[in-house]
């Protein structure tokens, strides 16, 4: 079997069996077809390669610039097609198994203060009040509104946020319901402010003339396919910029942060909050409480008077 079919084999099962997004399977692919390149120049394929190969393939990476947890997540996608391969009878033994992973420090999310949250409703909300803007202009205006709105409400996922369909609202609007990743349902309540900007974003939509008729709640322009998460991004820097706040420091992503972040912060159970994020393991959410650890030192470090003066004898 050559590296091509054995790769789309594997995605295959992966797609079928765990029922992985479009996102993954695609990043599975680049980073096993990368792999495969680099061991044909060592004379072996991707089903041939030994624990030597997969070394040297973690240390081109490292020469390459690659972060440690990116070269990280390169050897977990050799990793699960080597175990692929010892499931289905494809070689006897797995290579990826004698070989560490590269070593990681914590990387804490980047996250937003509540301050910096109100500063980019501020400047959305200002955007749907222009007196001269046209029917067009107000829904693009409602739109990001209610992107931002739905983002930080529920810590959606950028990709589960753009491909909400409008039969997800339930309940008279006041409940969603998400398709995360693997195909697992969960149901998320929808708060006053959220379901008023969804209010508001259909309102607008059919001022502009648009039809109402897509399956999804935030159609892409001229097509019949969602809005890209891209096009959210780059909208969200622009409100950002617009807001006075670096546009480096923002994309949807970090509003998920915020959102749990600030949900913890005011004292919610972190089970509640995992939850409502659609985590499998808890010690992913549990991320959020360092982040919280790490601001509270720095906080009493520039704040506390002995922080900035020595103690008396």
């Amino acid at each position: 079997m050559n590296d091509s079919l054995l790769i789309a084999t594997f995605l295959e099962a992966l797609s079928a069996e765990r029922g992985a997004s479009d996102n993954t399977l695609e990043a599975y692919r680049c980073d096993l077809e990368d792999f495969g390149q680099f061991v044909f120049g060592r004379s072996q394929t991707v089903a041939t390669a030994e624990s030597d190969d997969i070394r040297a393939y973690l240390s081109h990476l490292n020469r390459l610039g690659f972060a440690p947890a990116s070269a990280a997540r390169r050897l977990s996608a050799i990793r699960q097609i080597m175990r692929f391969m010892v499931t289905e009878h494809l070689r006897a033994d797995d290579p990826s198994s004698a070989v560490d992973a590269p070593k990681r420090g914590r990387s804490l999310p980047k996250i937003l203060t509540i301050e910096d949250v109100d500063r980019l409703f501020e400047a959305a909300e200002a955007d749907m009040a222009n007196p001269d803007a046209t029917p067009a202009a107000r829904h693009r205006a409602a739109r990001l509104y209610c992107l931002l709105e739905l983002a930080y409400d529920s810590g959606l996922r950028v990709s589960e946020l753009v491909s909400l369909k409008r039969d997800a609202l339930r309940s008279g609007k006041r409940m969603i319901v998400i398709r995360g990743k693997g195909g697992k349902e969960r149901v998320l309540p929808l708060g006053p402010a959220a379901h008023d900007a969804v209010a508001h974003y259909i309102e607008a939509e059919k001022e502009a003339g648009k039809a109402a008729s897509s399956k999804w709640l935030f159609p892409a322009v001229g097509g019949d396919d969602h809005f890209s998460r891209q096009s959210f991004g780059r909208e969200l820097k622009r409100l950002a910029g617009k807001a006075g706040l670096s546009m480096t420091s923002i994309s949807p992503h970090v509003l998920r942060h915020a959102f749990a972040t600030h949900m913890l912060a005011r004292g919610a159970d972190l089970r509640v909050v995992q939850q409502l994020l659609g985590h499998a393991d808890i010690g992913t959410t549990q991320i959020y409480t360092h982040v919280l650890e790490d601001q509270l030192r720095e906080t009493v470090a520039v704040h506390h008077p002995l922080a900035t003066m020595g103690r008396k004898e």
